[in-house]
């Protein structure tokens, strides 16, 4: 699996992360069939700070991300995200119109950007309670979503820790949901976080990828 973008870093963080997921046990994926051409979003369970870059490594095509506008407090962090199509949103401050106008702008453009519907990582482990924020982007682009789920990433790198361990990881992609079945409607009493459940359904029947390494 190759990925092909003219952007040098995002392509040196891609393969670089797709190094870091492999030293520390198998990869394995499943349902990369099902991701559609065009723009498109994909809906995670969300369970460590490893989800995103360990779903973006796994696909062979440029991927948009969003991020917590603070991390770019980081000297470092700030010059290196940009270059690998990250949108900061500002969680503190209500809607983050700029950030969602972004959005749009990237899934016209036919690119594809990683959501999590339960807005923050999992405590646990299990799949948490959705949240209105991937429902409402999701029913405005009127785009498919593709379900996902991650394995393993809590035992490589736990909540509240700040080294990674061994384990195997795996991603798993679902058939794509079209807004005739994701969205209920506008005269629904709470129709994003309704379009958000609806997600973390397709997302909870995913199984572990069944064996081939990416």
């Amino acid at each position: 699996m190759e990925l092909y973008t003219d952007k040098k870093v995002y392509s040196l963080v891609y393969h670089g992360a797709r190094m870091f997921m492999g030293a520390f046990g198998r990869v394995e994926v499943s349902g990369l069939e099902n991701l559609p051409e065009g723009g498109f979003l994909i809906a995670s369970n969300h369970v460590s700070f490893i989800d995103p870059p360990l779903i973006g490594c796994v696909i062979p095509r440029e991927m948009y991300f969003f991020a917590r506008k603070t991390l770019l407090d980081n000297a470092i962090l700030k010059r290196v995200l940009p270059y690998c199509n990250v949108i900061p949103v500002d969680r503190d401050g209500g809607s983050d119109v700029g950030a969602f106008k972004k959005v749009f702008a990237v899934l016209k453009q036919g690119h594809a950007l990683i959501l999590f519907p339960e807005g923050t990582r999992s405590k646990d482990g299990k799949l948490g309670k959705a949240q209105g924020g991937a429902g409402l982007i999701s029913c405005m682009a009127r785009v498919p979503v593709v379900p996902a789920r991650v394995f393993g990433t809590g035992d490589v790198l736990p909540r509240g820790s700040a080294f990674p361990q061994r384990a195997d990881l795996g991603v798993a992609f679902g058939k794509p949901i079209y807004p005739k079945e994701f969205d209920p409607g506008k005269n629904h009493p709470d129709r994003f976080r309704e379009a958000s459940r609806r997600f973390m359904e397709r997302i909870a029947v995913l199984e572990p990828p069944p064996g081939p390494k990416m």
